[in-house]
């Protein structure tokens, strides 16, 4: 059943508007005709399913045949904190981290980040990356559209994650495993994670000591070094296996 997410104020009682893009969409791509069905999502959570009523060149009548209240997400939610990656690894892990179950995404520059972005291209690349995160969400049937951020600097990411319940930075010179696992038996629904996952060069000391007093818990991940595209959407999988239980 393909998946689309509509604006509160087109959702109504017993149907739901469908307009701007999405109505050439389902006309003239899918070719979807009176009495199709189709998921659509609030994004807060609510899914809707529905089938076509009506049909026009500006706008889709979807009645509402059945509502599910409880949605798709994970009980707690999990912020992404991405050091910024060299080409197109971000796009990568957008995907698989909207997949997986994150509920945001802030893209970090840091020292050892070899992107440097100016304003304008930050400015295309996070919508470039919004455009991705709502594909991902559409391929996985989410229940909301994870938000990306804007680019950030370090010390903007730690003011960001001051309030947050729990602070998990993974790094490769950590150890103890009985740490990680015992952090993670520990959560809880309803609590919110902030993962931090360093740029290829990793996090430069100073960030470390910073992150550390900013009370962010340092981890590790396992014996083996993994890639930053590898280790927050490892994490991320352990994080969301522990949830859904």
């Amino acid at each position: 059943m393909y998946h689309f997410f509509a604006q509160h104020e087109n959702i109504h009682d017993t149907f739901i508007e469908i307009v701007g893009q999405d109505v050439n969409h389902l006309k003239n791509v899918l070719r979807f005709k009176e009495g199709d069905e189709l998921l659509i999502s609030s994004g807060d959570n609510v899914d809707y399913t529905c089938h076509i009523e009506s049909m026009s060149d500006e706008r889709i009548i979807a009645h509402i045949d059945s509502v599910d209240e409880e949605g798709k997400e994970l009980p707690s939610n999990v912020y992404l904190f991405q050091g910024l990656p060299k080409g197109d690894k971000m796009e990568l892990i957008i995907q698989k981290m909207v997949e997986l179950g994150v509920h945001s995404i802030i893209p970090v520059a840091m020292k050892r980040s070899v992107v440097k972005l100016d304003a304008k291209k930050a400015d295309s690349k996070v919508k470039r990356w919004t455009a991705i995160s709502e594909s991902a969400a559409k391929q996985s049937k989410r229940s909301i559209i994870p938000e990306v951020c804007n680019v950030v600097t370090f010390k903007q990411a730690l003011e960001l994650a001051k309030d947050m319940d729990v602070k998990l930075l993974p790094y490769e010179c950590a150890d103890g495993m009985e740490k990680t696992k015992r952090i993670i038996e520990t959560l809880v629904p309803g609590k919110s994670v902030a993962i931090f996952i360093g740029p290829e060069g990793g996090f430069d000391l100073d960030e470390l000591e910073l992150a550390k007093e900013a009370g962010w818990e340092v981890i590790t991940l396992g014996k083996r070094i993994l890639r930053t595209e590898t280790a927050g959407m490892m994490l991320m999988s352990v994080l969301m296996y522990h949830f859904e239980q």
